[in-house]
C-alpha cells in the first residue's frame, strides 16, 4: 500500500498541514507528493516510487542489515537511513521493526513492513493546521519526533508499572502455593518489562545513528533552515531516553535479583521444615526402636505402665527439640 501526503491546499491560521491519501492501484503518483509512505509494498509499487524519484527502494532484508554503511548512505543525491522503531508495545508481544527513510529533495519516502503507533500519532497531528512544514525534512524530523516522544512514553509507562511491581514484590505477604505463584507471575512480568526496555534502547541507538548522519551530511541550505539545531535537539532528548532506560534496566535487574533472592528463601525455609521435622522424629523412633527389640531381659516388659511409659517418653522426646528450637529461634 502506498499513502500519499501532499501540501495542504488551503494553510491554516497557524501554519501548513499536509493531506493524506490512498495511492489506488494504476494511478501515477503526483509532482506534490511530499511524504510517500509505502506499507508492505510490493515489486510493482516499489518500480512505480523508484520510477518517480530515480531512487531504489531496499528490501526487507536488506533493511535489516547491521552494518552501518548499509543503512545509512548516500546515492544519486538521496540519503538512505534505517532505524528500528517500537510497534506493538501496547500488548504482551512487543517487537521492533526496521524502517527506512529515504530523503530526497523532492519527497521523503518511509518504507516499512509493520503499523508503529508513532506513525499514525504523526499522521494525525500532520493534516492539522501547523502541523507539518512544507519540506521533505520536515516530514522527516516530525517523525523523528514523534518516535522519541512514543519512546519516552513507552519508559515512562513501563518505569510506573515497575513501581507497583516492586511494591508487590517486597510487600507480598501470601503463604504457601499462593506466594510462589505471585513469584512466577513477578517473574515473567520481568521479563517482559526488560524485553521492552531493551526495545527502546535499541531503537534509540539506531534513531541516534541516524541522527547523527543526517548532521554530518546535511547540505548548507537545511543547515541555514534551522534543522540543524533541530536534530541537534532531538539527539539530546535521545541521549537523556537510553540514559533513563539504562536505569530502569539495572532497577530491572535489581527486582529480578530480589525475586530470586526471595524464591531462594522460600525454597529453604521448606528445606528447614524437613529438616527440623526429621530432627523431632528422630528421637521418638528411636525409642520405639528400643522398645521394639526383643530381648529376653527387659525390665519394662511386663510392667503395668510400660506401654504409656513409652508413648510419655516418645511424645517427650519430639516436644523437647521443638521447644528447643523456638527457644534459639531456629523456626
Amino acid at each position: 500500500m502506498i499513502l500519499i501526503h501532499r501540501p495542504a491546499q488551503v494553510k491554516g491560521p497557524i501554519g501548513e498541514s499536509l493531506d493524506r491519501h490512498v495511492l489506488p492501484p494504476g494511478e501515477p503518483i503526483s509532482h506534490d507528493a511530499l511524504w510517500i509512505d509505502l506499507i508492505d509494498p510490493t515489486k510493482e509499487e516499489d518500480r512505480l516510487v523508484e520510477a518517480h524519484l530515480n531512487i531504489e527502494i531496499p528490501t526487507k532484508e536488506e533493511m535489516a542489515d547491521i552494518e552501518p554503511s548499509e543503512i545509512l548512505y548516500n546515492e544519486n543525491n538521496a540519503r538512505y537511513m534505517t532505524a528500528r522503531v517500537l510497534c506493538s508495545s501496547d500488548t504482551d508481544n512487543p517487537k521492533l521493526i526496521d524502517v527506512s527513510f529515504i530523503l530526497t529533495e523532492r519527497a521523503l519516502v518511509t518504507v516499512r513492513y509493520g503499523e508503529p503507533r508513532s506513525f499514525s500519532m504523526f499522521m494525525a497531528r500532520a493534516v492539522k493546521p501547523g502541523g507539518c512544514r512544507h519540506r521533505p525534512e520536515a516530514v522527516l524530523d516530525g517523525l523523528i519526533e514523534t518516535i522519541i516522544d512514543r519512546a519516552a512514553e513507552i519508559l515512562g509507562t513501563v518505569g510506573s508499572r515497575i513501581d507497583r511491581l516492586s511494591q508487590a514484590i517486597f510487600e507480598n505477604e501470601k503463604q504457601g502455593a499462593r506466594r510462589a505463584a505471585s513469584y512466577r507471575v513477578a517473574l515473567r512480568s520481568i521479563g517482559r518489562k526488560g524485553d521492552i526496555i531493551s526495545n527502546v534502547r535499541e531503537s534509540m541507538v539506531s534513531v541516534e545513528r541516524m541522527l547523527l548522519f543526517l548532521s554530518a551530511s546535511m547540505p548548507r541550505p537545511q543547515k541555514t533552515a534551522g534543522y540543524q539545531s533541530e536534530w541537534r535537539t532531538a539527539l539530546r532528548d535521545v541521549q537523556s531516553i537510553e540514559e533513563h532506560a539504562t536505569f530502569l534496566s539495572s532497577k530491572v535487574q535489581f527486582l529480578l535479583d530480589a525475586t530470586l533472592g526471595f524464591v531462594t528463601m522460600e525454597q529453604n525455609d521448606i528445606i528447614k521444615i524437613f529438616s527440623v521435622m526429621s530432627v523431632i522424629f528422630l528421637p521418638p523412633t528411636l525409642v520405639s526402636s528400643l522398645y521394639g527389640m526383643n530381648f529376653k531381659i527387659m525390665p519394662e516388659l511386663d510392667w503395668k505402665f510400660g506401654y504409656p511409659w513409652a508413648i510419655t517418653l516418645m511424645v517427650l522426646a519430639a516436644v523437647l527439640p521443638y521447644l528447643f528450637f523456638r527457644w534459639k529461634r531456629w523456626l
